[in-house]
């Protein structure tokens, strides 16, 4: 394994753990399938113990995913492991990740046990693990902030118990590149069965060196796993993002020397597919998958672009998966042109019948704007997953009335279980008047935490997509909508969040790795 690099996702699991985050059965589906067809090694697709849910959708995966191993993390108890064990039964390749916490504070405060206590379950936690697959990943949770002597004897005990991984998270995001490398590289040299395992890094982004620490992990620590996430989703500041290590492990490759078996041309289309599910719009600065990545203002810059695109651009666009022709389609545009553009996009659709409805809702949209764009394609699949999977509450039309000295007037249509309702309220400006007109009616008692809006092109004419994150006993969760007008995207993404209150079973674990 000295030069290939392992890549271990864990946005269906570490990235769901990010507040509002939390996805339904089909949509970790078609997320698994996108990270199939993207070349991921690993799939940690959930954590089969937190919930049924959780456990169906990993067994799901199991099932239809065949060319990545699909993972189950699990705490070291016998019950969870058992669930795990369970639910990667089917997969082709399966794999458990258990995990204890090695830290002082985290044994004495948390888990309240002796460093010797928690050896031993870690000894027999692995020992279980391998009763149901070869394949078992042992972490030791916080690993960074561990004492290194007893990280020594638990790392050689598991490996000794059957370990085949084994990962040292930065979990708090505490480390830094130089020290997080050194502590690696020592781990390494002072395990006396190191050679027996694949070493695994997993690192948070609180101080924003996820990235960083990870090659540094690699590269001085000797590990070739390294863990990450789409868009670098997580709980907090995120984790290590995927497009991040993947493309400078493959545009440095002076430097590193080492391959991975992701195909970079869907790294894009696979970003979009997160941030539309999850709700998590992708920042314009972003790394390798934001709108500006490779934007060019300066006048300088566009002149050495123009020139020689080696000038200020160290990757090509297309290998990443932009398209160089935004503009694709318009109203004129045929049935078949729209299909392939779907191809091409990496939007996965079931069946005809689905093609068929996704191709009306296009020519919809077409006699409303002159120009369609990839993003306004990928948005209105976002919309139509949105509603036909959480259809308790349907967006129906709205009459909105504002001038300036008067106060905004709302008039909203929805139908609640099928049940057409309408409801009339004021507000401080228009989507407040909206959004009073909803509560009115359905008097849900959620507390909104996130509002926000994003221009999904860059014209005047362009669809509004918008995110609303509502929480309510405990259960936090984000509501998406698409719309060339934004009082309207915000109603849809008002009733999106709603439905997912009443229909989705909470089921983000707080165990983090």
């Amino acid at each position: 394994m000295t030069d290939r690099l392992i890549i271990f996702d864990t946005t269906l699991r570490d990235g769901e753990q990010s507040p509002g985050a939390s996805m339904t059965f089909e949509e970790k589906l078609r997320i698994a399938l996108q990270l199939e067809r993207l070349g991921v090694d690993v799939i940690e697709a959930g954590f089969a113990a937190s919930s049924q849910g959780d456990f169906e959708a990993i067994s799901q995966i199991a099932r239809q995913v065949k060319d990545s191993t699909v993972c189950s993390l699990s705490r070291a108890h016998e019950r969870d492991i058992e669930r795990a064990g369970e639910a990667i039964k089917a997969a082709a390749r399966g794999r458990i990740h258990t995990f204890i916490a090695t830290s002082p504070i985290h044994m004495q405060a948390k888990l309240r046990m002796t460093p010797d206590q928690v050896y031993e379950r870690a000894i027999a936690a692995v020992k279980q693990c391998r009763t149901y697959t070869d394949d078992v990943e042992f972490s030791c949770e916080d690993a960074y902030r561990s004492d290194p002597e007893f990280l020594y004897r638990i790392c050689e005990a598991a490996i000794a118990a059957g370990a085949t991984t084994v990962n040292i998270p930065d979990t708090v995001g505490y480390a830094t590149p130089e020290l997080y490398g050194a502590f690696l590289k020592d781990l390494l040299e002072k395990v006396p069965n190191s050679d027996k395992a694949i070493w695994s890094v997993h690192c948070h982004n609180d101080l924003g060196m996820a990235t960083a620490n990870s090659l540094a992990g690699v590269m001085v620590g000797g590990a070739r796993q390294i863990e990450c996430t789409i868009n670098g989703l997580g709980e907090r500041a995120g984790n290590c993002a995927l497009e991040e290590v993947v493309m400078a492990v493959r545009t440095r490759r002076d430097y590193f020397q080492l391959e991975t078996g992701i195909h970079t041309e869907q790294i894009v289309p696979t970003s979009k597919l997160v941030s539309s599910i999850t709700g998590f719009p992708v920042q314009p600065n972003k790394a390798i998958v934001g709108a500006n990545a490779f934007a060019h203002a300066s006048g300088i810059h566009q002149d050495g672009v123009l020139k020689s695109r080696e000038t200020y651009e160290i990757m090509r666009a297309e290998d990443v998966g932009w398209s160089a022709n935004k503009i694709v389609l318009g109203k004129l545009s045929g049935r078949n042109a729209f299909k392939q553009r779907i191809k091409e996009l990496g939007i996965p659709l079931a069946s005809e019948t689905e093609v068929n409805e996704a191709f009306l809702r296009f020519k919809d949209l077409a006699d409303r704007k002159s120009e369609i764009y990839d993003e306004d394609i990928q948005a209105l699949f976002k919309e139509s997953a949105a509603a036909t999977q959480r259809d308790k509450y349907t967006f129906v039309s709205l009459h909105q009335q504002s001038e300036t000295g008067e106060q905004p007037r709302a008039t909203v249509v929805f139908t609640e279980d099928g049940v057409e309702k309408t409801s009339t309220a004021f507000g401080n400006g228009p989507v407040d008047a909206v959004f009073k007109a909803i509560e009115a009616q359905v008097q849900s008692g959620a507390e909104m935490q996130l509002y926000s809006v994003n221009a999904i092109s860059g014209s005047t004419d362009a669809l509004g997509d918008v995110t609303v994150r509502l929480s309510k006993a405990g259960r936090t969760v984000n509501g998406v909508g698409a719309d060339p007008d934004i009082i309207a995207a915000s109603a849809k993404a008002y009733f999106n969040a709603l439905s997912r209150l009443s229909t989705e079973v909470g089921c983000n674990p707080q165990h983090a790795v």
